[in-house]
């Protein structure tokens, strides 16, 4: 095969790929930005060793091999993510202490167009969103490497038992063996309930907008309407995290009193409702970046509230406004 050839073969395919592989190894990682690097990655040694390809497998699985490999590589060297609620116990708003831990600690959130390829099909779409939701995807750093591999091949992207031997290199008995594993863990880590991010769904449309117009008037009695009993706040990278209604709304009056007057604009994230959130500049001219809200739902209440503070990070990654000036107050006013 001639050069040209080669190249145009790996580009196609590069393209074709690129946001099923990046949503694969954000499930196996946990880290958007490792799961872009962990994809490049794959995609050099794709170029180095393109040349070997026997065409005994598809190339997609062929990438998918390569992936995964470099996955296990990273977890082997110990790289694991987890939210707050998986390292501490809850805080009360009273003796809340704010303690910051390395980036690396914890999950990240993902826009979905970086990892939910496009389809025409609504149940597809809905599965896919289920697949990314922060929630599973934290679960997921419960298991080991190699039956997380499994797990996600397996169930959601649907690979048969003997696909997924031969691109681990075992047997059919072991992947089944290492999937009825991880389905074990996943079913005690208890894994609670959110309803994907859905435009189409008037309750949900109608939620968002209350949710919204709650936090810029900082209405906290109205906002904690909204949330679940037993609802949760955290605010990566610290470790702190809150629940319920007292000391949700107990905190945005004291601690968090600063993001009075906030604004919000809305995205996705994770499959989920988001908003980038922008309290009042310091020079009281506009409003700058403060956090990116993800927002977690379930039977018509919200039950997670994340906010992640490292805006520096995920405002440019989910294509969030540097700043928010006087003209955008205008147009929303409007």
């Amino acid at each position: 095969m001639s050069d040209l050839a080669i190249s145009t073969d790996l580009d196609a395919a590069m393209d074709r790929y690129r946001v099923e592989l990046t949503g694969y190894c954000y499930r196996m990682l946990g880290s958007s930005f490792d799961a872009e690097d962990a994809v490049q990655d794959t995609y050099v040694r794709a170029w180095r060793s393109y040349e070997k390809f026997e065409g005994r497998s598809s190339l997609r699985s062929w990438l998918y091999r390569i992936a995964t490999n470099v996955c296990l590589d990273l977890l082997n060297a110990g790289n694991k993510r987890a939210r707050p609620m998986d390292l501490t116990a809850p805080q009360h708003q009273t003796s809340a202490v704010l303690n910051e831990r390395p980036e690396v600690t914890w999950l990240e959130p993902v826009p979905d167009g970086r990892v939910l390829p496009q389809t025409a099909d609504p149940a597809e779409m809905a599965l896919a969103k289920e697949s990314v939701r922060l929630a599973f995807v934290a679960a997921l750093q419960h298991l080991p490497a190699k039956q997380r591999a499994v797990l996600i091949l397996r169930e959601v992207l649907a690979w048969k038992a003997d696909e997924v031997a031969r691109l681990l290199e075992t047997t059919v008995a072991s992947v089944n063996s290492a999937l009825q594993r991880a389905r074990a863990t996943l079913a005690a880590q208890g894994i609670r309930d959110s309803d994907p991010a859905d435009p189409l769904d008037p309750d949900q449309a109608k939620l968002l907008e209350r949710y919204l117009s709650a936090f810029e008037a900082y209405d906290i009695t109205r906002l904690t309407t909204l949330l679940h009993e037993d609802a949760v706040l955290s605010m990566p990278p610290f470790d702190l995290w809150l629940r319920g209604h007292e000391d949700i709304a107990a905190w945005h009056l004291n601690q968090g009193i600063g993001c009075k007057g906030s604004r919000l604009v809305p995205t996705t994230a994770n499959g989920l409702p988001a908003f980038g959130q922008y309290r009042p500049a310091a020079d009281g001219k506009g409003h700058t970046p403060w956090a990116l809200q993800v927002l977690e739902i379930s039977d018509g209440r919200i039950v997670g509230l994340n906010a992640f503070l490292d805006t520096a990070r995920w405002f440019p990654l989910f294509g969030l406004p540097e700043q928010l000036d006087e003209s955008y107050e205008v147009q929303q006013g409007a």
